[in-house]
């Protein structure tokens, strides 16, 4: 416990000036983020069947083309082109032939490096864009993410007594995940019509913030069973007490795919 809340202030003495500051040193933060945390999904699928040296560092750049795609837009509604869409596939597909190996390279393994750049690359992009547009609203999703971990932890700690999911994560109880969504959900709305937008309807910023919660807690058990998968405990030991990056920031990689559909709405 004590090596969890230690490394969760190194964390927010790190994140929040890169935050506060923005602009390249913000883009430059997430794009450090989102490449570590290819690293460990890599790393993961490693287990079972190494991936050609070649085939990640080209997952490393697309990584990096789709995190920093339209960097400094504050539109939501923008749109990825058919051209990008279908050069990454090809990126992955057309050296199936030229390996014509599977124990080297095969379908399997160019779906999960696929899956794993879209899933970063576009969820992280979006971050940065959130930021763009306006930080109180990135705050106001971290917000649902960290005090619904959080909480999810320290009442599941205190009073959890029913599992929740056990085969796909043995420690979350039921009593954790309504703590969790209790508090990040009257936080996060607190914060929305204070700071966000005063006049705001209390019930629709609740609902809103409830349903974010769920698909952050959602997201956490996505990439716990990714890890159940290939039979880990957690992505890396990069951050003590907490895991990898993804153990850290899963939740948010959901609350961020999450918000692009309602964000015309709040």
């Amino acid at each position: 416990m004590k090596t969890r809340v230690i490394s969760a202030i190194v964390i927010l003495l790190i994140f929040i000036p890169i935050l506060l500051l923005g602009g390249i040193y913000f883009n430059i933060g997430v794009c450090l983020l989102a490449a570590g945390g290819l690293y460990e999904l890599i790393r993961v699928g490693s287990t079972e069947k190494k991936f050609p040296i070649i085939m990640q560092i080209i997952s490393y750049l697309v990584l990096i083309y789709m995190c920093t795609r339209n960097i400094n837009s504050v539109d939501f509604n923008y749109k990825y082109s058919y051209q990008m869409i279908s050069g990454i596939i090809l990126i992955y597909f057309l050296p199936l032939v030229f390996y014509n190996d599977n124990n080297k390279y095969n379908v399997k393994s160019a779906m999960f490096l696929l899956g794993s750049v879209i899933l970063l690359g576009y969820s992280f992009n979006l971050i940065i864009i959130y930021r763009n547009y306006d930080i109180t609203r990135l705050v106001y999703l971290l917000l649902i993410s960290t005090m619904t971990d959080t909480f999810a932890y320290i009442t599941g700690l205190l009073i959890g007594n029913h599992k929740l999911v056990p085969k796909i994560s043995p420690k979350k109880t039921v009593e954790g995940l309504v703590g969790g969504l209790l508090i990040g959900t009257i936080v996060s709305t607190a914060y929305y019509v204070t700071v966000i937008s005063p006049t705001s309807s209390i019930v629709i910023v609740s609902l809103i913030s409830l349903g974010l919660c769920i698909v952050g807690q959602i997201g956490d058990l996505v990439f716990s069973m990714i890890k159940r998968n290939y039979d880990v405990k957690d992505f890396s030991n990069l951050i003590p007490g907490h895991g990898g990056i993804l153990d850290r920031f899963d939740s948010i990689i959901f609350i961020s795919l999450a918000f692009i559909l309602i964000a015309n709405v709040l």
